[in-house]
C-alpha cells in the first residue's frame, strides 16, 4: 500500500525550510494549531489576545484550559500569545519568518496567502514538541492505517489530509518566490471580541 500521507510531510519540509524552521506539523486550521501549542505547553494562564482577531483564537485558549484576557494591541502580520512564545501568524507569510524557540502557527485559509481552503501549520525548531504534536493531530497515533496502529496518548482529530496538502504544494510552487506583503487586520472584519458575551462568561 502507497503512503499516502508522504505528500504531507512533503508540504510540512517545503514550508518549514522555506520559513526557516527545523519543522512544521500540518493540521486542519491555524486555530487547531494554536490549540495543540497550549495542550503541549500544558498551561493554566491568562492569555492575551487582541480584541481584534479572529474569535476561534480565544476560543481554542478556553477550549485548552486556559482563560483569555483582550487587549487593545494594535498588530501586524503576527501577534504573541503572551505569556508563551506561541505566534499567531494567519496574516504573515514570508520567507525566514520563523522565530527561533517559538510554535510558529500559520492559516491556509481561503482568504489568507496559501489559499488551500482550510489548513494550518505549526513551524517549530523542538523535536520534542514536533514529534508530539505529530501523534496529537492523529488521533494519538501515526499516520497509519488502524488496523496496523495503536494510540499511545489521548489525542485530537485535527490532521491535514493528503489532499489538502497536495493542493498546498502546488499553491505554494507558484508564489514561493514572491515578496508577500502582510494581509491587513482591517481587511478581515474582525470584530471587537471583547464586546461578545459568550466570553464575559468565561474570563
Amino acid at each position: 500500500m502507497a503512503d499516502v500521507y508522504q505528500v504531507v510531510r512533503d508540504f510540512e519540509n517545503e514550508i518549514a525550510s522555506w520559513a526557516g524552521a527545523k519543522y512544521g506539523v500540518a493540521v486542519e486550521s491555524c486555530c487547531a494549531a494554536i490549540f495543540l501549542c497550549l495542550k503541549y505547553i500544558g498551561s493554566d494562564e491568562i492569555i492575551q489576545v487582541p480584541k481584534y482577531t479572529y474569535p476561534g483564537v480565544p476560543m481554542a485558549v478556553v477550549n485548552s484550559n486556559n482563560r483569555v484576557v483582550f487587549t487593545d494591541k494594535q498588530w501586524q502580520g503576527i501577534y504573541k500569545l503572551s505569556p508563551y512564545p506561541i505566534w499567531d501568524s494567519a496574516l504573515r507569510f514570508k520567507r525566514n519568518m520563523y522565530i527561533k524557540h517559538s510554535f510558529y502557527c500559520l492559516s491556509f485559509h481561503y482568504k489568507k496567502h496559501l489559499p488551500i481552503g482550510r489548513g494550518g501549520m505549526i513551524l517549530t525548531d523542538d523535536r520534542k514538541a514536533r514529534d508530539w504534536f505529530k501523534m496529537a493531530r492523529f488521533d494519538g497515533r501515526k499516520e497509519k492505517p488502524l488496523s496496523k496502529d495503536n494510540a499511545t496518548i489521548i489525542g485530537y482529530n485535527m490532521y491535514m489530509t493528503p489532499e489538502q496538502a497536495a493542493r498546498g504544494l502546488a499553491l505554494f510552487e507558484a508564489i514561493k518566490d514572491k515578496e508577500l506583503p502582510d494581509l491587513k487586520v482591517a481587511d478581515q472584519n474582525y470584530p471587537d471580541l471583547s464586546n461578545w458575551i459568550v466570553f464575559k462568561c468565561v474570563i
